[in-house]
């Protein structure tokens, strides 16, 4: 596998693994991260592509998952509150949105959030439904630590936070 920067020809591919993700979702009990909102709208991808900040992951000549990611210092505005609990690092960050996989695949979220973890030099954040314990499961496979809740402007579901922080190996 390998992870590359999204183009305007991703688009249809990247909306099929999000409308496929939002029927996985929906059928392993967290109907409501995306689906009421029909999340991510394809307006956004276009502007993550413009902006650099969206990824696809490539399987051989297949499109298998898509994330959206960017690092820095304070770059996240919903992780500068943090309830029942704190970060574990102030220094500058990476972070993980609307990761999406394909079920062709294995493996296909730990390689993109171990890639983002080494092109954030050892320090990535990322938030998940409470429902979502498909994800919980993987982050925590990955060595993330839960360390509190925070809101999205999205919607009113509040959003487990997770951290990794580590050298690089």
């Amino acid at each position: 596998m390998e992870i590359r920067h999204s183009t305007k020809e991703d688009i249809p591919f990247i909306m099929k693994l999000y409308e496929n993700a939002r029927q996985f979702m929906k059928e392993h009990g967290n109907p409501n991260q995306w689906g009421p909102t029909n999340w991510p709208p394809e307006e956004l991808i276009r502007s993550d592509i413009a902006n650099g900040n969206s990824y696809v992951c490539i399987c051989g000549e297949e499109t298998v998952g898509t994330f959206f990611y960017f690092q820095g210092k304070d770059i996240e505005p919903t992780y500068r509150t943090i309830e029942d609990g704190a970060w574990l690092d102030d220094s500058p960050y990476g972070a993980v949105h609307r990761l999406a996989g394909s079920s062709s695949v294995r493996g296909i979220g730990s390689f993109c959030l171990e890639w983002a973890f080494r092109q954030s030099g050892g320090h990535l954040r990322i938030d998940t439904h409470g429902d979502n314990l498909v994800m919980q499961k993987l982050l925590k496979k990955c060595g993330f630590v839960h360390c509190g809740t925070i809101y999205v402007e999205e919607d009113i579901y509040p959003r487990l936070a997770y951290e990794k922080v580590g050298t690089l190996q």
